[in-house]
């Protein structure tokens, strides 16, 4: 396998919050890697790691020590950064989280332009791609709906576009099934593999929800910190 089919690499990475008998180390030498196009599941008890894995491989809270590399780019090394943090996020990886976290007063169609937007698309560029975005996830005929007039699948589908908006070859999804009922919960986590297969991004999902587990290529346990590779994706 060749390097540059790694979508990211994490070498050695260690959290440690607070220092001598306050001391918590919440990530222990977690070393990994992730394929494109990949999708991947952490599991593992509350206070496990997995959240902590996820933030700091996206860039918003940085290890202690060991480095992360994105599409074979050094980002972080220890607790430094190699990038300008925010234009990498914005240009490579995009976030899905339990709460859709839709701008309540815009419809579903402004919600995934706006971040198109920020990113300095010209206003009719960024609408065309949002259309396109929300008819490949099959939700075009619920453009103009705000988010209140939208099922919670709906609106997880509706965060998903925005986060492949800038077409990023990373996607970190905190329990984004967590509020969903179990077909809905099914339907997004398909929805992940086929941005994962189509789009040949990776795929890295926090999730307690064992019921979908047949989804993914991989799966990965922590627990105390530490990260171990489940062979077979069985629930």
């Amino acid at each position: 396998m060749h390097a540059n089919d790694m979508a990211v690499e994490t070498q050695g990475l260690t959290k440690i919050y607070g220092s001598g008998n306050t001391e918590v180390v919440a990530m222990r030498d977690v070393t990994f890697s992730v394929r494109n196009g990949e999708m991947v599941a952490l599991l593992g008890p509350s206070g496990a790691g997995k959240s902590t894995l996820l933030t700091a491989i996206g860039l918003i809270n940085p290890p202690t020590s060991g480095k992360v590399l994105i599409n074979s780019h050094l980002v972080m090394d220890d607790s430094r950064a190699v990038v300008n943090l925010t234009e990498f996020r914005r240009n490579h990886i995009g976030f899905v989280f339990q709460k859709s976290n839709l701008i309540p007063f815009l419809s579903a169609l402004e919600n995934v332009q706006v971040a198109l937007e920020i990113n300095q698309w010209p206003a009719g560029k960024a609408r065309r791609q949002a259309l396109g975005l929300l008819d490949y996830l099959n939700m075009a005929d619920r453009a103009a709906n705000l988010p209140s007039m939208l099922s919670g699948g709906q609106q997880q589908r509706v965060a998903v576009a925005r986060a492949l908006a800038n077409r990023p070859s990373l996607i970190l999804a905190d329990e984004p099934t967590a509020a969903l009922d179990s077909e809905r919960g099914r339907q997004v986590m398909e929805l992940f593999r086929k941005v994962a297969r189509e789009q040949k991004g990776a795929v890295i999902v926090v999730t307690h929800d064992h019921r979908a587990l047949d989804v993914f290529d991989t799966v990965y346990e922590m627990e105390d910190g530490m990260i171990q590779k489940r062979e077979r994706a069985a629930p």
